[in-house]
Parts: C-alpha cells; structure tokens; sequence
C-alpha cells in the first residue's frame, strides 16, 4: 500500500483559470481533493457603501464594473429598480434598444465563457473563433454607446443615445443571422468532440434539491431541471412580447451547463431578431424627468435575469438624490458558494473544469 501525505495547494490568485482575482486553498491527498476553501475579497470595492454619496445617475457606471462581461444587463437592474420605485413609464423605442443591447451582451457574455472555458480544457482554437464573434457585438457596442466594456448606456427613463444614423439596425440584423452560422460551426467542431464529452459528462453533478438548497440561478440551476428564467417567471421590459424558449436539462453535471449555455445563446438570438424586426420606426428615447432624479421615499426589489443568473437590486429611497441603502444580490457570489462541495472527492484534473463551469465574475463576487 502506497502511503501519502496531505498537500496544501494554493490556485490563485493570479492563475488565470481562476477567472479573476480568485484564490482556492485545495488539499489534496495524492491526486484526490479533500477540502477546498474559496477566498475572495481581492477585488472588493465597496460599490453598495459608495452608491450612498452618489446620484442615481452616478451609480450606473459602477454597475458596470461588477459584472463587467454583461454591463449591459447590470446597467439595467439599477435602473429598472429605480424606475420601479417612481412608478415610470419607459417610451417603447427605448426599451426594444434596452432589449437589444442586453440580449447581445448576454451572447457576448456565454461567448467569452465558452472560449474561456475551452482553454481551461486545454483547447485554443475555439477562443480564437469565440472572440471573433464576439468582436462583432463590441463593434456595435462602441457604435452606439462608445464603449466596449462599460458602457454606462442605460438610463433612469431610457437609454443614453438612439441608434447610429448609419444602418445600425441593419448590422444587427445581419449578424445575428450570420452568428447562427458561427453556433452550427462551434457544436460541429467542440459539441461533437468526443474528448469534450468525456472530460464533461458526469463530472460536478447535483441534484434540484441541492440547486435550491444553495440558491442557484441561471444554468447552474436549469441544469437540473428547474425551468427558472427572470425574464419569463417574472417578465419585466417588454420581454412578454417574443417568443423564446428556457432551455432547461436534467443531469446537472457540467455537460448540461454547457449545452445549456450554447442553447442560450441561440434564443438570445432569436429575441434579438425578434426585436429587430418589431423595432419603432421613430419615438423618443428617454422618459421627461428632471435633470436630478428623487425617488419618493419608499423600497423596491426588482430582479433581472443575468448571463449568471438572477440579480436582485433592493433600493431603499428617503426622497433625496441618493439612496439611503442599495443592495445587490449577485448570482457570481450566490453560485460559487457550492464549489467546496463539487470538488470535494474530486479528481485535481477535473478541479477547473468545474469551477468554470459555474461562471462567475469576480467583479460580482467582490462588489
């Protein structure tokens, strides 16, 4: 009988598979993981504390900054939720733009784990033809935001800007009838590869109890067959008017979190589509509201669905230009919680493929 002898391994963190500034404090015992400790805080920037100096306005590009592979999307929980509080009604056009730029940032969003995810594997090509679509969607981004990363674009009352004069419209049709193409090539030459399959299939599985248990959202929690979706449980925008699909599968190993975000992808291109065919000819693009925005006194909690999962944003107003309490409820944070049971009797080879399959941003993590 071989005797070993219990290893204490630091990952991160500055290792890049841990998606950010992430430290995992793993022993091992030969090559089987005994306990795993996440460590977090690195990034931390007090973004609840900060908001309670800052206009309404002030706030979002800090929202920008948390998850900031979907900065879109963040932008919009803040506002939604200040918008709910003040009880406004958002003009139409704005609100398809609104659904456009979060649907594309959501594809962008699943791009960048999906090449990400395949280096963690150990494959390099499949980055390579991610980032090229994803290239597309920041073009766009930058077009009409002027940013690739945070964009700042929504607003309390509408978006920022309107659509380029130039065909923006059009250049979003046409890529998305063009990335329907670039899906069929990533399943042809990652989904069907029987290396793939094996490193993926059966590998970090729970069950719906656990999900629940833990507060999963998004894939993390329709991989075990809860078919829970923000934008159809409780739909906010004008989401009620397309016709998208929750993909949702059973098996809640990391096979299933990949197909699903695949999945995802191809319905966020649907809406996209969808939207871009029902887009208002004219109309405008922001709400009539003072210059220096005042909610009535009052809370609201509003929810989003995220390319992570569920957002929440509680606001707590006193009637004053700033909140008197703002508060996030981040799905990178809530998701992580379960990977000291995932890798627990793990093989140290599957270690990080089963944290990326949770997909967190450590922006969120550490708000």
């Amino acid at each position: 009988m071989i005797r070993t002898e219990e290893l204490v391994l630091n990952v991160g963190p500055q290792h890049p598979s841990t998606h950010g500034v992430f430290r995992l404090l793993v022993k091992i015992d030969g090559e089987t993981i005994v306990e795993a400790t996440p460590i977090i805080g690195y990034l931390h920037r007090g973004t609840e504390k900060l908001a309670e100096d800052l206009t309404y306005t002030q706030i979002i590009p800090y929202t920008d900054r948390m998850d900031y592979l979907s900065a879109m999307i963040g932008n919009y929980s803040l506002v939604h939720a200040v918008e709910t509080l003040m009880g406004l009604e958002i003009p139409e056009r704005a609100e398809y733009l609104r659904v456009i730029v979060m649907e594309l940032n959501r594809i962008a969003s699943h791009l960048v784990w999906f090449g990400t995810y395949l280096l963690d594997l150990g494959a390099l090509t499949p980055f390579l033809y991610a980032f090229r679509e994803r290239e597309k969607i920041l073009q766009l981004f930058a077009e009409i935001s002027g940013a690739r990363l945070t964009y700042s674009y929504m607003r309390v009352g509408g978006v920022k800007w309107d659509v380029p004069d130039d065909g923006w419209i059009g250049r979003v049709e046409r890529f998305v009838d063009e990335f329907q193409r670039a899906l069929e090539e990533f399943h042809t030459f990652v989904t069907g590869n029987e290396i793939v399959q094996a490193r993926l299939k059966g590998v970090g599985r729970y069950d719906r109890e656990t999900a629940v248990a833990y507060g999963l959202t998004g894939v993390n929690l329709r991989s075990t067959g809860v078919p829970y979706d923000v934008r159809k449980a409780k739909p906010y925008s004008i989401y009620d008017r397309f016709d998208f699909e929750v993909p949702v599968r059973t098996e809640g190993d990391l096979w299933a979190r990949y197909l699903l975000r695949m999945e995802e992808m191809e319905q966020s291109r649907r809406i996209v589509k969808q939207a871009v065919k029902q887009f208002p000819s004219g109309g405008e693009i922001m709400a009539r509201l003072p210059k220096l925005i005042r909610p009535p006194a009052g809370e609201v909690y509003v929810s989003v669905e995220m390319p992570r999962g569920e957002q929440g944003v509680y606001v707590y107003s006193e009637g004053k230009p700033h909140p008197y309490r703002l508060h996030f409820r981040r799905a990178s944070f809530i998701n992580l919680q379960i990977l000291p049971k995932l890798l627990v009797g793990e093989n140290i080879a599957n270690m990080v493929a089963i944290l990326g399959s949770i997909d967190i941003v450590l922006g969120e993590v550490d708000a």
